[in-house]
C-alpha cells in the first residue's frame, strides 16, 4: 500500500468530470486500498479518485464506529461508478475536505439518500443513508462530476478562497514547497 498526493483546490483537476471504471481487476483494488490507507493519512473519511489526480468514477469512505475507530473492514466502503438515485429531506452540514485543507464552511444537502454503485467484487449494491454517511456520499460523489463543496457557498465567499489559496500557492512555490 501507499500513500498518494491528494491534488489541493484550486488545481484543475479537482473540476474533471470523470469517467466510469470499466473493469475491477487488482489495479483498481490496489487503488482502494491506496486510497484508504492516504485518508487515513489526511484524517478524512471519504476520498473520490480526482483528490488523487485520478480520473475515474470510484470513491472510498470510511465513517468512524461509535468507538470513534476507523480502518474496520466491516466500516469500509468503495463505491464505483456511483449514482444518487434518491434524495430526501435538507440538513445543513459543516464540511471541509483534504483538497481544501484548514477550511471548514456549512452548507445544505439532502438529509437521505439512496446510491446505487458496484463494489470491490463487481456485484452491484445500494445504500440508503442518512446523517453523517449521507452527506459523505453527497459530498464524494460531487468530486467524481468536478464540483467541490465550497461551490455550495456564495460567491463572495468563493472568491475570498480562490484568493486566499492562489496567495498560498504562490508563496509555497516562491519558497520551492509544492502545495
Amino acid at each position: 500500500m501507499a500513500i498518494l498526493k491528494v491534488v489541493h483546490f484550486p488545481d484543475d483537476r479537482l473540476r474533471c468530470k470523470c469517467r466510469p471504471v470499466e473493469v475491477i481487476d487488482d489495479k483498481i483494488k490496489t487503488l482502494a486500498a491506496d486510497m484508504f490507507e492516504t485518508m487515513y493519512h489526511d484524517e478524512g473519511i471519504g476520498l473520490a479518485a480526482p483528490q488523487v489526480g485520478l480520473k475515474i468514477r470510484m470513491v472510498v469512505i470510511d465513517i468512524p464506529g461509535d468507538d470513534g475507530e476507523q480502518g474496520k473492514p466491516e466500516n469500509q466502503v468503495v463505491l464505483i461508478n456511483p449514482e444518487i438515485t434518491a434524495r430526501e429531506g435538507e440538513v445543513l452540514s459543516t464540511e471541509g475536505c483534504l483538497s481544501v485543507p484548514e477550511y471548514n464552511a456549512e452548507i445544505t444537502r439532502s438529509e437521505k439518500v439512496q446510491v446505487k454503485a458496484l463494489n470491490l467484487n463487481g456485484e452491484e449494491v445500494t445504500y440508503d443513508a442518512g446523517g453523517l454517511f449521507a452527506i459523505c456520499l453527497q459530498h464524494e460523489i460531487e468530486h467524481l462530476d468536478g464540483t467541490l463543496f465550497i461551490d455550495h457557498l456564495s460567491a463572495l465567499k468563493r472568491g475570498m478562497l480562490l484568493k486566499k489559496y492562489t496567495k498560498l500557492k504562490k508563496e509555497a512555490k516562491r519558497s520551492g514547497v509544492e502545495y
